[in-house]
């Protein structure tokens, strides 16, 4: 019986498959790494806002602590925006009648709040509380970054999932005595790792892992 298929075929076969299987291989590739990069997670993405709020200038230049305005940082789960009588606070006297301005004299005058847009905008699904991780000696700059540089603020890190489990797998990395915790000037020592146990044995920090911690 004569050969229906030339022997070539076998060849462009094999080819076919090895060629689909590149195909696929590359296309989960290209999906993996779109959503760990910064297209996805909007890591590095400035965000505007309705008055562009310089932290470079109010905490790098005049020295402002963040819980003048982020009052509730200790105690809630969440880091209020301050009113905008927090901002009259002194544009009452400084900058008074700057053009730049007008919208926070007009929030004040009415009494209608400054629609800020959230950066750091966890998902849903995602439970985080600032209070906890303040108080467990997490300074403010371990996940926002330098923001007494941010003329801008932008977000500084992804906020994936891996990102979090590696502090909490290893909280002795990141972990500062709780007088330092709103410092902007503080850099991780050499001894970080023997500070670090030492505060998680003083401060009582029971890393958490399990889905639930976050997922509620």
């Amino acid at each position: 019986m004569s050969q229906i298929f030339p022997r070539r075929a076998n060849a462009l076969a094999r080819s076919s498959l090895f060629g689909v299987l590149s195909l696929v291989l590359f296309l989960g590739w290209m999906v993996f790494t779109l959503m760990r990069s910064s297209w996805a997670t909007k890591q590095n993405e400035f965000v505007e806002q309705p008055i562009q709020f310089s932290h470079a200038h109010h905490v790098g230049g005049m020295g402002l602590d963040c819980r003048y305005c982020h009052t509730s940082v200790e105690e809630s789960s969440f880091a209020n925006i301050p009113p905008t009588k927090t901002c009259m606070n002194c544009h009452s006297q400084i900058h008074s009648g700057s053009p730049y301005l007008e919208p926070v004299r007009s929030s004040y005058a009415n009494d209608v709040s400054i629609e800020w847009v959230k950066v750091h905008d966890l998902p849903d699904f995602v439970y985080f509380d600032h209070s906890i991780h303040v108080n467990k000696g997490v300074g403010c700059t371990t996940c926002h970054g330098p923001i007494d540089k941010m003329a801008y603020v932008w977000q500084e890190k992804s906020l994936l999932m891996e990102w979090c489990l590696d502090c909490h797998r290893q909280p002795e990395k990141y972990l500062r005595p709780r007088s330092e915790v709103y410092s902007v000037a503080w850099r991780s020592p050499s001894n970080q790792l023997e500070l670090g146990r030492k505060l998680a044995a003083e401060y009582k920090v029971e890393p958490q892992v399990t889905c639930s911690t976050c997922h509620r």
